[in-house]
């Protein structure tokens, strides 16, 4: 059977991360498709600061960081208790990473009343049975936000890309809470290759993977 790994797997609840750019949508996309799961996607169009905080980090940052925070958490509880008893559940976003956009971009008072909100909502939450960190070089990233063309990224600088970066690296690096399973994407395209996806796919469900992975795939010739 085309999903005999998924159906004989303990892993149900699914959660892609990687930095903007990183293809994680696509593959929660593909992903869900694939197992026939119900899925959960970031709300970013939905937050009316996200743009201006592109264009000035400083100003809209903590109105920025509030609204996504409060956002996840409703459409992680809601999709959580609606998908108690569902088979699968896959989410192109970790709860927890709210943390990294946080550290990166508050200060002061505002990072204090973050941290203080923060842990009271993220205890009520699901954890995912495993967490895919997409592990991308910045050209690469840089490349990718150049060619989908979002208007409200275009102002994203390469500077602010390569912040993100290394604060997801330095998080993961550290990254204990749930089953990691990092993937380096530079010769992996499971966007447009079946057959990269299919073997990305295997590693997910693989029935001896261990609690802290790192997968990088051969190069194709």
């Amino acid at each position: 059977m085309e999903n005999k790994l998924a159906e004989s797997s303990e892993v149900r609840f699914i959660t892609i991360e990687g930095v903007i750019g990183s293809g994680k949508t696509s593959l929660a996309h593909r992903l869900s498709e694939k197992i026939k799961s119900n899925i959960i996607l970031e709300q970013f169009e939905q937050n009316p600061f996200l743009e201006k905080f592109y264009l000035d980090r400083k100003r809209y940052a903590f109105q920025t960081q509030m609204f996504f925070l409060i956002n996840r958490y409703k459409q992680m509880q809601q999709q959580n208790q609606e998908n108690l008893f569902t088979e699968f559940l896959v989410s192109d976003y970790l709860f927890e990473k709210d943390r990294i956009f946080a550290y990166l971009n508050l200060v002061g008072e505002e990072l204090k009343l973050y941290d203080t909100i923060f842990p009271l909502l993220h205890r009520d939450l699901r954890k995912p049975d495993l967490v895919v960190f997409l592990q991308s070089g910045v050209d690469r990233l840089m490349y990718n936000i150049k060619k989908r063309n979002r208007k409200i990224e275009r102002n994203l600088s390469r500077g602010y890309i390569e912040e993100l970066s290394d604060a997801y690296n330095n998080y993961f690096f550290k990254y204990n809470s749930t089953p990691l399973l990092i993937v380096n994407t530079t010769q992996l395209d499971f966007v447009h290759s079946d057959d990269d996806f299919n073997e990305l796919y295997t590693q997910i469900f693989r029935e001896d993977r261990g609690v802290y992975e790192y997968f990088k795939p051969e190069a194709r010739l």
